[in-house]
């Protein structure tokens, strides 16, 4: 019963339960408190994630030695890889399924939020970009010039950056999430958006399971570990990610799922987890490329041609990794090739940003789960190295 209490699974579905309770059953004074609430403890969370990515990065780094560069290269590379093939996944699902669906465009009809009561910016110390540059040039500077002081003071920085996320940042993630789900209820998109959601989510869900599936068998081959040992232990971070929809936000759940695994060397899982927060988004872009076929379906009547999708696959890989890992974050950055190169107008656009935010949550969480493939993958490649 003790463990059930302690487990951050069950506080965060007791999290999702309760704030949409509280969302459908409350006026509009209680969801202004509320939406006060769910600022203040985002603007913490986004406060602590470039602290956590310097704080683990760049000591994880300074630990691989003379592998570092080439760790990092293989990890961009493997990132890219899992979203484009994510990708091709998706344009040839969306070729076969699309023609065959009969999907609303518009909903209508959501009540407004209100006014926050409310309201305290925590602007963090530096971006999320920010950080991942960083901690990646002061690792590889620490390493080049064996800095033996500064590398103990990444350790130390390491150590007090763990402690926050176990000591502030998981507790506060129930709340967080019940917040959220309060204003979605409130709002009335759990209910009103229902057709879209199933229609278009459902397919894209299962695409989401298909391509885990596959990277972590290419984990488990590569690493010649049982991908489970790793996979069952990451239920606290899809469900986290599925109440913030963020890949950054998540990231401390995610290390922690990820560090309680054997199959992962501790500074693999250090280093690969939060970069892969920032550049493996490959659930996003294969849910982002059966959008767009879905799109332009609806509002031009005809699927892009195979080299349209193909050029624009290929681009939105290079965007995906350099997307920040926040809420529409890849959509976000894609928006120039959506208008270039499938040519979408004002109207796509905005449909094409609607639909994306239905689902954006469950494609944060096919990322946060995929990067523990792609680490099971690095640990693979880089087992005789690690070994040494």
């Amino acid at each position: 019963m003790a463990k059930m209490k302690d487990s951050l699974i069950i506080k965060l579905i007791l999290g999702v339960v309760a704030g949409l309770i509280i969302g459908l059953y409350s006026n509009e004074a209680v969801i202004g408190v509320i939406q006060s609430i769910k600022f203040i403890l985002g603007q913490l969370i986004n406060f602590t994630v470039p602290l956590i990515i310097l704080g683990f990065i760049a000591p994880a780094i300074t630990k691989m030695k003379s592998n570092a560069s080439k760790m990092l290269g293989v990890m961009l590379l493997l990132a890219y890889t899992s979203s484009v093939g994510a990708a091709f996944f998706s344009m040839i699902a969306g070729y076969t399924l699309i023609p065959k669906l009969n999907i609303v465009s518009t909903v209508e009809g959501l009540k407004e939020l209100p006014e926050m009561i409310f309201k305290v910016e925590i602007p963090p110390v530096f971006s999320v970009m920010s950080a991942l540059v960083l901690s990646l040039f002061l690792g590889l500077a620490v390493v080049w010039t064996k800095s033996e002081n500064f590398e103990r003071l990444l350790d130390e920085f390491n150590n007090i950056m763990l402690k926050i996320v176990y000591a502030i940042i998981i507790p506060i993630l129930p709340f967080f999430i019940a917040s959220t789900f309060a204003t979605l209820a409130y709002e009335g998109g759990i209910t009103k958006q229902l057709p879209i959601f199933l229609k278009v989510v459902v397919i894209v869900l299962i695409g989401h399971f298909i391509w885990l599936a596959v990277l972590y068998t290419i984990g488990g081959a590569t690493s010649g570990k049982n991908p489970f040992s790793l996979l069952k232990f990451y239920g606290p971070a899809y469900l986290t990610a599925v109440g913030t929809m963020s890949s950054a936000a998540t990231l401390p759940v995610a290390l922690s799922c990820a560090k309680k695994s054997q199959v992962l060397d501790d500074d693999i899982a250090n280093f690969a987890i939060p970069l892969g927060s920032t550049v493996h988004l490959c659930g996003s872009v294969l849910t982002e490329v059966f959008f767009v076929m879905t799109v332009s379906q609806v509002l031009y009547g005809q699927l892009p041609t195979l080299g349209t999708m193909i050029l624009f696959i290929i681009l939105l890989g290079i965007f995906a990794v350099g997307a920040p890992g926040v809420p529409g974050g890849t959509v976000m950055a894609s928006l120039g090739i959506i208008i270039s190169v499938l040519g979408f107008d004002d109207s796509g656009v905005a449909l094409m940003l609607t639909i994306f935010a239905l689902q954006d949550s469950f494609g944060t969480a096919c990322n946060v789960v995929g990067d523990g493939a792609l680490a099971l993958m690095l640990n693979g490649i880089f087992k005789k190295d690690l070994a040494k």
